[in-house]
């Protein structure tokens, strides 16, 4: 079970670097064993609009709750002190611990390109370090 980080997302979306890895790790893994945040989700949203990518949007959105079976997480007004309490604690921000707290409340594997999450108990795997193991 992973929770996908806005970054690998993002990878994929815009044909990055390391979108082939992605692309590769998304094709391998069930997608009803894949979660985003909505903080991740609205972030993306964003940054989509910006870029002027309504239609990638459209097609992200379709590929993943439509046609596909990713949930989409999201955390409560109580437990905004829990992201308050790891940022302070593991030195994160708001962003990363927001995805901190939600991967440690559905214990989920945080699949991340951010180095940030490396100082955490939880870590982070990167999408092709997990590609040996499911495949």
């Amino acid at each position: 079970m992973f929770l996908i980080d806005t970054n690998v997302w993002m990878e994929r979306l815009l044909d990055q670097e390391r979108s082939a890895e992605v692309g590769q790790f998304l094709d391998a893994v069930p997608s009803d064993a894949l979660f985003i945040t909505d903080f991740a989700f609205h972030s993306i949203c964003l940054a989509m609009c910006r870029l002027n990518q309504q239609e990638g949007l459209r097609r992200f959105v379709q590929d993943l709750f439509e046609s596909g079976g990713v949930s989409l997480l999201h955390l409560e007004a109580e437990d905004v002190p829990q992201v308050l309490e790891v940022m302070q604690r593991l030195h994160l921000d708001f962003d990363d611990a927001y995805q901190y707290v939600v991967a440690e409340k559905y214990d989920l594997t945080l699949v991340s390109f951010d180095a940030d999450f490396d100082r955490t108990p939880r870590g982070r795997r990167v999408p092709g370090e997990i590609l040996p193991e499911i495949s």
